[in-house]
């Protein structure tokens, strides 16, 4: 555990898109008396941003750092028992944070969705967070909690009624109203950038078991590669596309799975996809989404329809309206049946747009999950969500309004 270093949680990032939201979300909904600080690089933007917030947020401490500026890194994270940072790309952004954060045994929490940065950070820091009692979480917003509390509630719910391990588990998007984040560009830009150049990345990217603690453990089962093109789902009886998310998602979840020991167990399968309907009106909707989701990863994949897209797509720091953050909202079912043929299903879903106002809920809670709870499990380490908190933040996100329930099916 990491130790009472003067402030419970940092935003890092707080004059950013995303961070501001944060914050503000903070300033409603933290307990009374939580020591809160604003983080970024530039101090005028910061204390804009301290007026905006309102009176409640006056008193709260404005600290200087810079991603390219260790000293200050190291002087952020001493501060506090928690750094929670939007600061992105994180694979360009985020590791010396990480590491300072592991020095001074603080915990971590991001919204990264970018499987080499984890890689990365799990294969530098895991070891050293675990022997000294830190939590680095990454993927703390709408990528990934949804998915990875989502199989945890189902193994719980298979658990407590004696219906064996989970097997095949399939998250299906019911519905989503919001807007592609610009730093959610600006990360998969740089993604596809790394694969184009080099054939190690790659390999690494395209593995299902990419986060996998020891890789050489996981158990083969076969094809478990993510949805590309249109399917019929026969258990659920609808026509699906894939889901753009599944690429970290589905990488998070089995990352939990094997950290805890496999406790789904030894033959979890699991992917997400779109749910589109049935009959050829679902077909016809599932095509044009894969088809659309190709032709927007080819056209970020060549620098001269890059060009193009960069002219209509967000750019990093920008966000849609409150408006449009208000009529948000998304939908996901995860079905499993387990090794007694048992089938369950958990629903997750809440109002507002994904990766913006409910991921706002969902980084916030995290850090305060981190900085004030005493009931998270007993792991540490670079960790998922799933693995790091558990069902202490699933709590916490039903208390916000967010729903994660879980049904017997048969």
């Amino acid at each position: 555990m990491s130790g009472d270093n003067g402030l419970d949680v940092v935003i890092f990032g707080a004059t950013s898109f995303a961070g501001r939201l944060v914050a503000e979300y903070l300033v409603h909904h933290a307990p009374k008396g939580t020591r809160i600080a604003l983080a970024g690089r530039s101090a005028e933007k910061l204390a804009t941003v301290q007026a905006h917030l309102g009176p409640e947020a006056a008193k709260w401490p404005v600290l200087v750092a810079d991603v390219n500026d260790s000293r200050s890194l190291e002087e952020m994270a001493n501060a506090a028992r928690v750094v929670a940072t939007t600061v992105g790309p994180y694979r360009t952004n985020g590791i010396n944070l990480v590491e300072a954060c592991v020095n001074a045994g603080t915990h971590y929490a991001d919204l990264t969705g970018e499987v080499l940065f984890i890689r990365e950070s799990i294969d530098r820091f895991h070891d050293l967070a675990a022997r000294k009692g830190v939590r680095i979480v990454h993927s703390c917003g709408f990528d990934s909690i949804p998915s990875d509390l989502g199989a945890l509630l189902l193994h719980h719910a298979a658990t407590a009624e004696s219906e064996g391990d989970l097997q095949d588990t399939t998250l299906v998007v019911k519905a989503f109203r919001g807007a592609v984040s610009g730093g959610t560009v600006a990360s998969m830009k740089l993604h596809l950038d790394e694969l184009g150049n080099d054939a190690k990345s790659r390999k690494i990217a395209s593995d299902p078991y990419a986060l996998s603690p020891d890789r050489s453990e996981e158990p083969d089962l076969g094809d478990e590669s993510d949805l590309l093109g249109v399917e019929y789902e026969r258990d659920l009886q609808t026509w699906v596309a894939p889901f753009v998310m599944a690429g970290i998602n589905t990488r998070v979840v089995r990352r939990s799975n094997a950290l805890k020991g496999w406790a789904y167990g030894r033959r979890f399968r699991y992917r997400e996809v779109t749910d589109c309907g049935r009959g050829p009106a679902g077909a016809m909707k599932a095509a044009a989404l894969a088809a659309a989701l190709g032709s927007a990863v080819g056209g970020l994949s060549f620098r001269p329809s890059r060009v193009l897209l960069d002219r209509v797509l967000p750019k990093p720091g920008t966000g849609p309206d409150e408006k449009a953050r208000r009529s948000g909202r998304f939908a996901l079912e995860v079905h499993t049946r387990t090794s007694t043929g048992v089938r369950y299903f958990a629903r997750i879903a809440a109002k507002g747009d994904p990766g913006y106002a409910a991921t706002s809920v969902m980084l916030g809670e995290s850090a305060l999950c981190l900085a004030l709870d005493d009931n998270l499990p007993d792991a540490t380490g670079v960790l998922t969500p799933a693995t790091a908190m558990g069902m202490a933040l699933t709590e916490r996100l039903r208390a916000a309004g967010q729903t994660f329930t879980t049904t017997r099916v048969s």
